[in-house]
């Protein structure tokens, strides 16, 4: 998961992570890196400023196809979906 560290992560951040998640899920997090960085990226582009605390939560959300992952994000205000973020990222599991 070093495709993380590019991203901002630090590695005690990537290990706390592998720690607390499944074999099984880390590696098709590893198989799909791509899609996974890409959706990242994403959120970085838009403003997110807290996406690894959005990743950690909700890691299984990075898997998605990223046009359907940009467009998940697209249907809201840019502005007011990054500021909502920020305070809670819970709201992640309503959009």
């Amino acid at each position: 998961m070093k495709y993380l560290e590019k991203l901002g992560f630090t590695k005690e951040e990537i290990q706390t992570f592998q720690n607390s998640v499944a074999d099984v899920m880390l590696e098709t997090l590893a198989k799909n890196k791509r899609l996974v960085k890409a959706n990242l990226e994403y959120l970085q582009e838009i403003g997110v400023k807290n996406m690894k605390d959005i990743f950690f939560q909700y890691y299984e959300l990075f898997l998605i196809d990223h046009s359907n992952f940009e467009d998940i994000f697209n249907k809201y205000d840019r502005e007011d979906l990054v500021e909502k973020l920020a305070k809670n990222v819970a709201i992640v599991e309503y959009l």
